[in-house]
């Protein structure tokens, strides 16, 4: 996993498009001691509290430029995440090992399409600030493999999910058709990337002897997980694998937000 450790975007790209070729055997006993420099961090963007990343008009140059910076930040982050997946839990079926390969293969392609469109307009991937929430959630389930496939793809990358229609809508408004384009082609592969961490946060319920609704919650509340915000995309949740059950209560805990 050696993918973790490049700092340099275009470079860990790369390398990991290099993991789609890969057919031999995964040696799932290992344990690794973490290596110092991961992930690898680029010299830009600049890194800030979630709070601090300024709000730009999407009808503008900067700020379409700048909410295709958010996207691809996402994307960078998330190529680190499986490849974290990866090499950080040992002991799991093979298949889990390929799964997370395969995923952040195309977390690649993706970061790729998205800086492609920032160059069309002038701007690179580094140019805006951005922050490192999806790496503190990382951070916070290094010791447990079920806390983390049940807070980063369950939770966090979920929202994902609920955020595309409305970011596609804002390209769409702006008559961006292009970069609308790439928001559906990611939101497809996403739900197939959170399935993913549906199935092996179930497999691991299961090897535990745990009730999955039940355990989700204790993780998000020992876990500090941020609240979820509305609205629900109700049809790609469905599909990654969340059941009707779980997503009533997540709409039921977002308009409790909504209306607190």
């Amino acid at each position: 996993m050696s993918a973790l450790g490049i700092a340099e975007p275009a470079a860990r790209c790369a390398a990991v498009r290099g993991l789609a070729a890969f057919d031999g055997a995964v040696d799932t006993e290992i344990e690794l001691a973490e290596p110092p420099g991961i992930p690898g961090r680029p010299a830009r963007p600049q890194l800030v509290a979630p709070g601090s990343v300024a709000q730009r008009a999407v009808g503008t140059p900067e700020g379409r430029a700048a909410l295709l910076h958010a996207l691809a930040h996402i994307e960078f982050n998330a190529i680190g995440l499986a490849l974290d997946h990866v090499w950080r839990f040992a002991g799991l079926p093979e298949t889990y090992y390929r799964d997370w390969a395969r995923v952040a293969v195309e977390e690649a392609h993706h970061f790729s399409l998205l800086r492609d469109c920032l160059g069309q307009s002038g701007f690179d991937y580094g140019d805006f600030p951005a922050h490192d929430g999806l790496w503190d959630m990382a951070r916070r389930t290094a010791d447990d493999v079920l806390a983390r496939m049940a807070l980063v793809p369950r939770t966090l990358e979920a929202r994902g999910l609920d955020a595309s229609p409305a970011v596609r809508a804002k390209f769409i408004a702006i008559g961006d058709r292009e970069s609308a384009r790439v928001v559906d082609l990611i939101l497809c592969d996403e739900i197939g990337h959170v399935a993913v961490g549906n199935r092996w946060f179930h497999y691991l319920c299961g090897q535990r002897g745990r009730e999955p609704a039940e355990t989700y919650r204790q993780v998000l509340r020992r876990c500090n997980a941020p609240r979820l915000r509305g609205p629900i995309n109700v049809a790609a949740r469905l599909q990654a694998g969340f059941t009707t059950q779980e997503v009533d209560e997540l709409q039921q805990a977002a308009a409790h937000r909504h209306c607190a």
